[in-house]
């Protein structure tokens, strides 16, 4: 581990927290500069292949996702610890599958899902596109269900 702030590689770990995602956190002090730092490390899972609509197939992209969501949940007072979580609880669930392959259409509901219980603004963003609301009428009937669950 090079610090961030000399370069140089002679450091020690002076505390070890785990979080509850399975994800571990080092305090770190550099042995030539003595500024502090912390890492985060967590688990590298064998995520499926996500099976496109169009038949192709490619590698789940963790960062694709929460591109998306991040888009969803611009300007909205949804703190980026949420979009991490967020993320990180649909790649353990898909992983936690169990299959080599996961349609993303899986991914999708996912997303949205979760979406809906976090913030009703950036579901109606997401669905717009996901479920492709393409007319007034279509987001307008969306946005009434979503009251009647309230």
């Amino acid at each position: 581990m090079r610090c961030p702030f000399c370069e140089s590689e002679q450091n020690r770990v002076i505390d070890t927290t785990h979080d509850s995602k399975g994800g571990i956190r080092r305090r770190r002090v550099c042995m030539a500069c003595e500024q502090r730092f912390s890492t985060y490390e967590r688990a590298i899972l064998a995520a499926p292949l996500v099976l496109k609509e169009d038949g192709t197939r490619e590698e789940f992209d963790r960062e694709k996702l929460a591109r998306g969501i991040r888009i969803a949940c611009a300007k909205r007072p949804v703190s980026a610890a949420d979009i991490d979580r967020l993320v990180g609880e649909i790649e353990t669930t898909l992983c936690a599958l169990g299959k080599a392959e996961v349609p993303s259409r899986v991914i999708g509901d996912l997303a949205i899902g979760a979406l809906k219980n976090l913030d009703h603004i950036a579901y109606i963003r997401y669905a717009i596109v996901y479920l492709g609301l393409d007319d007034l009428r279509a987001i307008r009937d969306e946005i009434d269900r979503l009251l009647d669950h309230d």
